[in-house]
């Protein structure tokens, strides 16, 4: 597998729809573990610009929140306790006795859960969204083929604020 200069897997040029839907969504995982690589724990709080508070470990909380609606809630059908504490849904809020290297390794496992459960399913696999979800999407299931694709937008959006958090921390630019 070809790897970016800093180690991230190169989506392919030529792949089947899964393959490359597959090796996006690793890119673009790749690409917010590495803008919270080398960081401490008080850098890792820092928010870019005011008034967002958003931070590198609030990102990171919120993909593991984000991994697990929609790879085990969603697609898989699970009944899954939040990630975090019920009063921290989306994964924002920071916690003093919660830092980075826990956060990363949450995010991690619910990664590794979410490629289990999707490992042998069709593309054309559905989950299955509550009503008031179905509402923003228009229809109460989704295939396998729409979450990938969401996911990947998910990462690509939020690695956008990741690259300005990095650089307002350290100066650290780049994809």
């Amino acid at each position: 597998m070809k790897t970016t200069p800093d180690g991230r897997p190169v989506p392919p040029a030529h792949a089947d729809e899964r393959a490359m839907l597959e090796a996006w969504l690793d890119f673009h995982r790749a690409t917010l573990a590495l803008k919270c690589s080398g960081l401490t724990e008080d850098q890792s709080r820092l928010a870019a610009a005011s008034p967002s508070s958003m931070t590198l470990l609030g990102l990171v909380q919120h993909m593991a929140v984000v991994e697990r609606n929609w790879f085990q809630r969603i697609f898989a059908g699970e009944e899954v306790s939040p990630v975090f504490e019920e009063t921290n849904v989306d994964g924002f809020s920071l916690r003093p006795e919660r830092g980075l290297e826990e956060a990363m390794a949450v995010w991690q496992s619910e990664v590794a859960r979410g490629r289990e459960l999707i490992a042998d399913a069709s593309l054309d696999d559905s989950g299955r969204l509550s009503e008031q979800e179905a509402g923003h999407v228009g229809d109460q299931s989704v295939s396998l083929r729409w979450i990938m694709v969401h996911m990947i937008e998910e990462y690509a959006r939020h690695n956008g604020h990741a690259d300005l958090i990095r650089e307002q921390i350290d100066g650290v630019t780049g994809a």
